[in-house]
């Protein structure tokens, strides 16, 4: 897309600055563990109070990953290192989870792909308010820089590196947000197509062969469970939310308890993502949501023809004309062994269908006759922002429904959400390429394992729906789901929302496949969730939030579940002196994942390698009864398991792991020289409902740190007044070992305990640890 002039000058005159005219004033409250209340009159007010506060906690991690996004780390880190990765829970600016390059790289990605006069048209076509959230934003955070500085935490305290920023430098973290299911999944690809301006063309003859998979988006695990209960299940017959992401435990991913007030216009509280000022997961008077990571796609790619007569490979053929790719060249400065810099330059190409991209061991290369390009729904998206508002602000369901398809700003995520008034919500409201399920079956779809269409042909491309930006799903074809029992999701598609009825959609073809597969095996996590919720409904008939506390932190480990009386009888019959003790260790194990759990470590690290075993179950899996199927071990398969238990329990014995461990003295998260006991599991894998990924693999001192997994759980209810929460950052507010806020949140979790969360004026005066007032000056 092309912008004219005038919308250039607009989004210019709309990006660096705040053009409201009433002063800022914002009141910062702390109450218990450091959660954030800020209270103002307009919407630069508070975005400038919920920046000052979010530096006071994360000014080191902030500083560094604007770096990133402004694609400056090669100037003051060097172009081979990669991201700062965390230190005992400290700092750390790395995005592993999503993407992973070198500086050098990283710059050029980030200058090439996130296009900042794109963005700022976007936002100048936008809310007004958006712009003054954000511009407050940028505000408040200079202001902290320039009250503390000289006095800022110990790892960047007159650091060159730590700048001021400005609306765009908001704009760019919004927007790398937007992209970690898509353009960041295939950073190395566009990146693997950029020339060196300076070198001949050299062009390969054919594609290279595939050796692995492309990537498909937010890593597999990374994600959520979520849980709504409503009025036909709750105890007092209103709507019960459980949400529980599993996220980064590091970088500007993680997430911050923020409660944001503008009386008579925005009152919500929850978490905001990486300090933004604007609830991504939360609640307000009437309604709660949760946000889980969705199975579906939000990128296709295209295979161009290309015009024989241009030896460069820059000019492709399109319904039946030549047109001729767009160039991008962008400069990094990359700093040298002896301080000096250099610059480094890479040319980087778009059809009009998106980037270019070259990835050999996916088998995606650029010859002479074709190329392939990234179409990314999220690369404009800038409507995230907008999109929180407009939810925070929604009475029940059915307006954050209306919210969700009026702006359509959510990048990658399902919203599962209840009510005052009873009802809950399951909607994948997220930007989904408009591609029907009728290309899928036509000519249209030229490699299915590089979700490659033809792009020569328009009749190819995306299409559109009236109430979507162009090139998206809208409501009617998107899955949703408004019901009075329950709904829930961990990840899986749309399809089993609720287990008693599945999902199918609209016919003759149901949902596009870009929404993810229906009547397929679900993950061992989807599994234990809904088989412990519809246990407790037939236990109990009626739940309470305290139930769902319960189900939250049970740590039931399903897969052990699944095999261990298989296991066990094969471990008697097998007369094997080196079956003894392990097998006595998981024959006492109580089964779950908690803290003083003996044997789950070794349970894990033979799940890890049973779970491969090729034909492993008798029973396979059934549409009709997806909660139960597949399962049984396949007698055949008995021997791979006590392989599988001999190595594991070598592994130990090698580590100097006993096999009785507790693991809570071997699955932990160290802070200032403190090792706090961790419990969960590991989800998708093992069939845990709590999820931790850790750093590392084993070794004599166990699972060290934690990469992502549990991070914010927030339990809502309500009653006639209003909303009635509790919540728990895992990790905490702040990423400075000398803040209050650092670790301690860490022990509450290690005792399976959510503090209330004050939301009305008197819960927060009574919770109050300290406040103060921001003007500006």
């Amino acid at each position: 897309m092309k912008l004219s002039n005038v919308s250039i000058l607009a989004a210019l005159l709309v990006s660096g600055y705040s053009t409201a005219a009433a002063p800022v004033r914002s009141e910062v409250t702390r109450t218990t563990n450091g959660v954030v209340h800020v209270k103002a009159t307009d919407y630069r007010s508070l975005g400038y109070g919920a920046a000052y506060a979010y530096a006071e906690d994360n000014v080191c991690m902030f500083a560094d990953t604007v770096l990133t996004v402004r694609g400056e780390r090669s100037r003051y880190f060097g172009g081979a290192v990669f991201a700062t990765q965390p230190k005992n829970g400290e700092y750390g600016a790395a995005m592993d989870t999503f993407f992973k390059l070198p500086n050098e790289q990283s710059d050029f990605f980030f200058k090439a792909y996130l296009d900042l006069d794109q963005l700022r048209a976007g936002y100048a076509a936008g809310s007004a308010d958006v712009r003054e959230l954000l511009a407050g934003f940028a505000d408040g955070y200079n202001r902290y820089l320039k009250d503390r500085k000289g006095r800022l935490p110990a790892a960047c305290n007159a650091a060159a590196w730590v700048k001021p920023i400005t609306a765009d430098d908001v704009y760019l973290l919004i927007a790398e947000k937007a992209i970690h299911a898509s353009g960041e999944a295939l950073a190395a690809a566009i990146v693997g197509a950029s020339r060196d301006p300076a070198e001949p063309v050299s062009l390969a003859r054919t594609m290279p062969k595939a050796v692995s998979a492309m990537p498909t988006g937010i890593p597999t695990g990374v994600g959520s469970n979520a849980l709504a209960i409503g009025s036909e299940a709750s105890a007092n017959g209103k709507g019960i939310l459980l949400g529980n992401p599993h996220y980064p435990w590091s970088s500007a991913d993680r997430f911050y308890q923020l409660h944001l007030t503008i009386p008579g216009r925005y009152d919500v509280m929850g978490v905001s993502l990486g300090g933004l000022p604007v609830v991504a997961i939360g609640f307000n008077k009437n309604v709660a949501w949760s946000h889980t990571v969705t199975s579906a796609r939000h990128f296709t790619t295209f295979r161009l023809a290309l015009d024989p007569s241009d030896p460069t490979g820059t000019t492709y053929i399109h319904d039946g004309a030549v047109r001729k790719m767009t160039e991008k060249t962008v400069s990094v400065d990359v700093l040298q062994p002896d301080g000096s810099l250099s610059v480094s330059k890479r040319t980087f190409y778009f059809s009009h269908q998106g980037a270019v991209i070259v990835l050999p061991q996916a088998g995606i290369g650029w010859t002479a006759e074709s190329a392939f390009v990234l179409g990314d729904a999220n690369r404009f998206n800038t409507r995230l922002t907008e999109q929180w508002l407009k939810m925070g602000q929604a009475g029940n369901v059915n307006e954050l429904q209306s919210a969700i398809h009026a702006v359509k700003g959510l990048p990658w995520v399902n919203t599962i959400a209840a009510d005052r008034r009873g009802d809950t919500l399951y909607s994948d409201g997220s930007v989904v390429p408009h591609v029907t399920t009728d290309k899928f079956i036509s000519g249209c779809l030229l490699v299915p394992e590089l979700l490659a269409f033809d792009g020569t042909r328009s009749e190819c491309g995306w299409g559109k729906d009236d109430d979507a930006p162009a090139g998206v799903f809208g409501a009617a074809n998107a899955p949703a789901t408004i019901r009075q029992d329950y709904v829930g999701n961990s990840n899986d598609s749309y399809w089993l929302t609720n287990a008693r009825e599945p999902l199918t959609g609209p016919g003759p073809f149901g949902y596009s496949p870009l929404y993810g597969q229906a009547g397929a095996v679900q993950s061992l996590r989807t599994r234990i969730g809904f088989t412990q919720i519809e246990s407790l409904l037939e236990q109990r008939q009626f739940l309470r939030m305290d139930d769902l506390q319960e189900l939250m932190f049970t740590n039931r480990v399903y897969a052990a579940e699944l095999v261990m009386p298989a296991l066990v009888r094969a471990c008697m019959k097998a007369l094997d002196v080196r079956l003894l003790a392990p097998c006595a260790a998981l024959a006492t194990w109580d089964r779950k994942a908690d803290v003083d759990s003996r044997g789950a470590v070794l349970f894990r690290e033979f799940w890890n390698v049973a779970r491969t075993t090729p034909d492993l179950w008798s029973v396979p899996f059934n549409p009709a009864d997806p909660l139960n199927t597949p399962r049984g071990v396949a007698a055949a398969a008995e021997p791979a398991l006590l392989a599988a238990l001999r190595t594991a329990s070598a592994k130990l014995q090698g580590a100097g792991v006993p096999l009785y461990g507790r693991l809570g003295d071997y699955q932990t998260e160290t802070r200032n020289n403190k090792r706090h006991a961790l419990h969960g599991g590991q989800g998708d894998e093992d069939g845990t409902y709590s999820t931790l990924h850790m750093r590392g693999d084993l070794t004599s001192s166990g699972y060290r740190d934690v990469e992502w997994g549990t991070s914010y759980i927030q339990l809502v209810g309500f009653d006639n007044s209003g909303p009635v929460a509790k919540g728990l950052l895992v990790y905490g507010q702040s990423v400075n070992p000398q803040s209050s806020w650092y670790a301690d949140q860490l022990p509450l979790f290690t005792q399976k305990r959510l503090p209330s969360l004050p939301f009305t004026e008197a819960q927060i005066k009574a919770a109050r640890i300290g406040s103060q007032v921001l003007t500006e000056r």
